[in-house]
C-alpha cells in the first residue's frame, strides 16, 4: 500500500523544513586514536588520515542512500605531511582556484611550474539553486560526493602511461593545522586531504615527456584556433586513445574543462594532443541504493553511471563529453577504433593492470584491490566491443566543420551504401589544394552527413548518381560560397538540403538539393565553444 496523498505531502514538508547541517563535514581528517588503533605509527612527516568519516553511515540509510565507496572515505589511510617550503623543492600560492565544489589553489615552484591543489572532498552546495541550499537537498547532495573513489586518480598514471596517453601524476596529501605559508587561506586547507597535480600550461611545463611539444593550451583556446585556422587540427587518433581509457577507468565527467593539450608543429601544420586531468569520477559508485539506483537509470541522470566489470552503457560515457567527442573524432572510421582498440588491449597487460591497482594505498588496496584488477581486466577484454558501440553512437549523424578560411567540400556519392567525403584547403581559382579531411561513410551506419564551411569563402561539389544514399545538409557559413549539387538519388525524397542566406552566393541546387535558403542570419550558427 503506498501512502496516500495528504500523508506524501506532509512527508516532503518536514523534509523540506529540515535545515542543511552547517556541520556536516568532519573538522579534521587526522584519525583519532579509536580509529588507527592497532596500527603502526605514521613516521616522520606521515600521519594516519580519514578521507570522510562523516559518509559513514547505518545500514538503514544506506538502503535508501547506497552504500557507494563510503567505505573508503572512512578508512584510515598513511599520506605524508604537506609542506609549501619543501614539496616540489618549496612551493608558493599564486591564487585560490575558481572550482564550485573542491577547495583548490594555484601553487608554482621555484622554477616557475605551476600545480593545482584540490581538496578531495567536495561541497556541492554552489551548484544548487539559492532555494534549496538551506533545506536537506543540501545534505543528501553532499552525501553523495561518497560515490567517488577519493584514490581512484592514483591509479591512472600506470595505465596511462602503458597506452601511450599524457597524464597527470597526482599525489595526496594532508595539511596539518598551523601550516605556514597559507596566509588567509590557512583556515580552508587545515585538517583537509589534497591532490597535487602538475598543470600545464605554458612553456615553463614542457618536461621530458613533452619532447615534442612547443607549448600548452586550453580547451577554448585549441578550439578557437581550429576553427579559425585550417592549418590546427586535433590528433583524433590519441584523442580516441584518450577516450577509450576513460571508458576503461569508468570516467563518465569528460567535458571540455578536463582537457589541456599538447602543441606540436610540423612544417606549417599545429596539432593539439590531449592531457587528460581531474579523475575525480574514476571507478565510482553510484547505482546502489534504493533512491540512487532510481535516479541513474537510462530515463533520468544515466550519466552517473558506476564502474564495474563491463560496458553496460557505453552512451552513459558519452554524455558529458559530446560537445568534443562530436567535434574531434569525426574521421575516424570503425577500422581506427577497433585497431586502436586492440593495441590498447596488447599494452594493458595483466602485470600492468596489477602494479596500476597497487598503486592505491594499501589499506585501500586490501578492501577493493583485486577486484579493481578483475573489474579492469574485464572491461580491457571488452574494450574492442566498447569502441565499436562508441563508433556506431557517433557515426550516427556526422559534423564535418571547415574554419573562417577557405575550403573545398568534394561529396562523391559512391554507391547506394558509400558516400566519400573530403575537404581541402581552397587554393587559387577555387582549386582543392591540400586534404585536410577524409572519410568513407556507410549508409547502414549513418544517417546524416552536416558540413559546415563557417566564415570566408567556401566550396562545396556533390557528384554520383545512386538509387540510395545518406542525408547531407550543407551550412555554408559567412562568406560568398559556391555550392554546386550534381548528384541525383532516386526517389521523390531529396537527400541533399542547402542552408544559407539567401544573397551572396552562388548556388546550384540541381535536381537532388532542396533550398533551405533563408533571410535569418541565424543559420550560420555553429557551437565552436561548447558552453
Amino acid at each position: 500500500m503506498f501512502p496516500k496523498r495528504p500523508v506524501f505531502l506532509l512527508l516532503f514538508l518536514l523534509l523540506l523544513s529540515s535545515c542543511a547541517d552547517n556541520n556536516f563535514f568532519q573538522k579534521d581528517a587526522l584519525a583519532t586514536p579509536e580509529e588507527i588503533k592497532g596500527k603502526q605509527p605514521a613516521g616522520p612527516d606521515s600521519v594516519w588520515v580519514v578521507a570522510g568519516r562523516h559518509y559513514n553511515r547505518s545500514g538503514f540509510y544506506r538502503f535508501f542512500w547506497g552504500n557507494h565507496n563510503r567505505k573508503l572515505w572512512a578508512t584510515p589511510v598513511k599520506l605524508p605531511v604537506f609542506h609549501l617550503n619543501k614539496v616540489k623543492g618549496g612551493l608558493k600560492v599564486v591564487k585560490k582556484g575558481g572550482g564550485f565544489q573542491t577547495t583548490s589553489f594555484h601553487l608554482k615552484d621555484n622554477k616557475g611550474r605551476l600545480y593545482a591543489f584540490r581538496s578531495i572532498d567536495k561541497d556541492p552546495i554552489h551548484v544548487v539553486s539559492k532555494f534549496w541550499r538551506p533545506t536537506f537537498v543540501s545534505d543528501i547532495l553532499r552525501d553523495q560526493t561518497s560515490a567517488a573513489n577519493p584514490y581512484g586518480a592514483l591509479v591512472v598514471p600506470t595505465l596511462a602511461q602503458a597506452v601511450g596517453v599524457h597524464h597527470t601524476n597526482p599525489a595526496l596529501y594532508y595539511v596539518p593545522e598551523n601550516a605556514p605559508g597559507w596566509g588567509e587561506y590557512a583556515n580552508e586547507v587545515a585538517g583537509k586531504i589534497f591532490m597535487l597535480e602538475e598543470k600545464y600550461e605554458d612553456k615553463i611545463d614542457l618536461t621530458a615527456s613533452y619532447s615534442k611539444a612547443v607549448d600548452f593550451e586550453d580547451s577554448d583556446d585549441a578550439l578557437r584556433e581550429r576553427f579559425e585556422h585550417n592549418t590546427h587540427h586535433f590528433d583524433q587518433r590519441a584523442f580516441a586513445k584518450a577516450r577509450l581509457l576513460d571508458l576503461l577507468l569508468g570516467d563518465w565527467d569528460r567535458h571540455k574543462g578536463q582537457w589541456d593539450w599538447a602543441v606540436r608543429k610540423q612544417e606549417n601544420e599545429t596539432y593539439y594532443l590531449p592531457i587528460p586531468k581531474d579523475r575525480d569520477q574514476v571507478f565510482m559508485e553510484m547505482g546502489d541504493g534504493l533512491l540512487p539506483a532510481i535516479a541513474t537509470s537510462k530515463i533520468m541522470a544515466r550519466k552517473f553511471h558506476s564502474f564495474d566489470h563491463d560496458f553496460s552503457d557505453v552512451k552513459a560515457y558519452m554524455i558529458n563529453s559530446r560537445f568534443l567527442d562530436e567535434r574531434l573524432l569525426n574521421e575516424l572510421t570503425l577500422q581506427d577504433w577497433q585497431n586502436i582498440a586492440r593495441q590498447m588491449q596488447q599494452q594493458l597487460t595483466d602485470s600492468i593492470i596489477e602494479r596500476a591497482v597497487h598503486q592505491l594505498p594499501p589499506p585501500i588496496y586490501s578492501l577493493i584491490g583485486q577486484e579493481t584488477a578483475r573489474n579492469l581486466k574485464s572491461r580491457r577484454n571488452l574494450l574492442t566491443k566498447a569502441a565499436e558501440k562508441m563508433y556506431d553512437i557517433l557515426a550516427e549523424s556526422v559534423s564535418v566543420a571547415g574554419s573562417d578560411e577557405e575550403e573545398y567540400f568534394k561529396v562523391a556519392r559512391l554507391d547506394d551504401n558509400r558516400t566519400d567525403v573530403k575537404m581541402y584547403r581552397k587554393g587559387d581559382h577555387d582549386k582543392p589544394t591540400k586534404l585536410l579531411y577524409h572519410r568513407v561513410f556507410y549508409r547502414d551506419q549513418t544517417k546524416q552527413i552536416k558540413l559546415y564551411g563557417l566564415a570566408d569563402d567556401d566550396v562545396f561539389e556533390l557528384t554520383g548518381n545512386v538509387k540510395d544514399g545518406i542525408l547531407i545538409k550543407i551550412y555554408g557559413g559567412l562568406g560568398a560560397d559556391k555550392i554546386t549539387d550534381n548528384s541525383n538519388v532516386y526517389g521523390l525524397k531529396k537527400y541533399t538540403q542547402v542552408y544559407d542566406t539567401e544573397r551572396g552566393n552562388e548556388i546550384v541546387f540541381g535536381t537532388e538539393a532542396k533550398d533551405k535558403t533563408t533571410r535569418d542570419v541565424r543559420v550560420h550558427a555553429f557551437d565552436r565553444e561548447g558552453n
